[in-house]
């Protein structure tokens, strides 16, 4: 329906209402709520007394603020940060999708190994993990390829391989991966097990089901949890300190704020660098939750088209009901 038909619609509606002839009309008025407006102006009050003393406190130094925010080295510590936070994010999601898979198995090997990797990784903390992995080089000197429980084939150093930059990025995937593959099975398992069913008897393949049927049903429960996992990300990647990996953002501003003891003002300059990140990933989050969430809105695809005469007329007072 064109927005020509739905402004016509709209109109006739509203002049239905003042043209029928309803006896006993009720004309109801909007319960007053002084309560709400009291409370929105005293938070308002609040709300600019604190904006007021953020801006006009002269401890939080804004001049040293505006001058470091551009900062190179600030803005090389924002691109580790975002590369950190893109390829932990993008490894986690494959990784979590597999093990939502394997937890779904009938297999116990599977099912077994994915619960001792979500168990483990969901345990212990993170910042425990970025140390075992800036120490996986002292506990496995060299990674070895060939015949398992064999010879091998090719040696290498595990100190060339886990540079601290690829420590960094791979502690970070694992948590991660192991919170997201329960979010992803509890999408799995929100889909109607009768579609799994009826796509069988169709003839689709297990992984068929999963790409076209399952996945793009299940995406509308796994986007808004796993978008937030996303926004914590970002942020956890201020403890990649304990590898240590000393490029990203948080490191970075820290060094700067130590050099010239100047704490306050570097500790705003990256607030502000992750709240900007943070509201970009957040209008992304929307648009994906709409694009996925589209047929689940309750809402039709196309109005019923506009009556004219006695009988359209009718029938919207009876739609409207007698105390409209």
């Amino acid at each position: 329906m064109t927005r020509k038909n739905e402004g016509r619609q709209d109109k006739q509606g509203g002049q239905d209402k003042k043209d029928l002839d309803i006896p006993n009309r009720i004309h109801a008025r909007p319960v007053p709520r002084p309560g709400v407006w009291i409370a929105a102006i005293i938070v308002g009050i609040l709300a600019a007394m604190l904006i007021h003393g953020v801006v006009t406190n002269p401890n939080f130094q804004w001049k040293v603020v505006w001058l470091y925010l551009f900062n190179e080295h600030v803005l090389t510590g924002v691109g580790w940060t975002l590369l950190l936070t893109v390829g932990s994010f993008a490894i986690a999601t494959v990784l979590s999708v597999i093990l939502a898979i394997m937890r779904q198995s009938q297999n116990l090997v599977l099912r077994g190994v994915s619960w001792f990797f979500i168990w483990f990784f969901r345990g212990t903390p993170v910042y425990t993990q970025l140390v075992f992995w800036g120490l996986i080089a002292v506990l496995v000197p060299k990674i070895s390829l060939g015949i398992p429980f064999g010879p091998s084939f090719v040696s290498l150093s595990t100190q060339d391989i886990f540079t601290a930059g690829v420590a960094a990025l791979v502690g970070l995937a694992l948590n991660e991966a192991a919170y997201l593959s329960e979010i992803v099975r509890a999408g799995l398992e929100s889909v109607d097990p009768g579609q799994r069913e009826a796509s069988q008897a169709l003839g689709m393949s297990r992984g068929q089901i999963m790409r076209r049927i399952v996945l793009p049903q299940a995406m509308r429960i796994i986007v808004p949890p796993m978008s937030n996992e996303a926004i914590g990300l970002l942020k956890t990647t201020s403890l990649v300190l304990a590898v240590p990996f000393t490029m990203e953002l948080q490191f970075v501003t820290n060094s700067i704020a130590n050099r010239i003891y100047k704490p306050i003002p570097l500790l705003l300059v990256a607030a502000i660098w992750y709240l900007v990140i943070t509201s970009i990933l957040m209008v992304g989050q929307t648009y994906l939750e709409r694009y996925f969430g589209r047929g689940f809105d309750g809402k039709t695809s196309a109005a019923a088209p506009v009556e004219d005469g006695q009988a359209g007329k009718a029938n919207r007072a009876r739609n409207l009901g007698l105390n409209a």
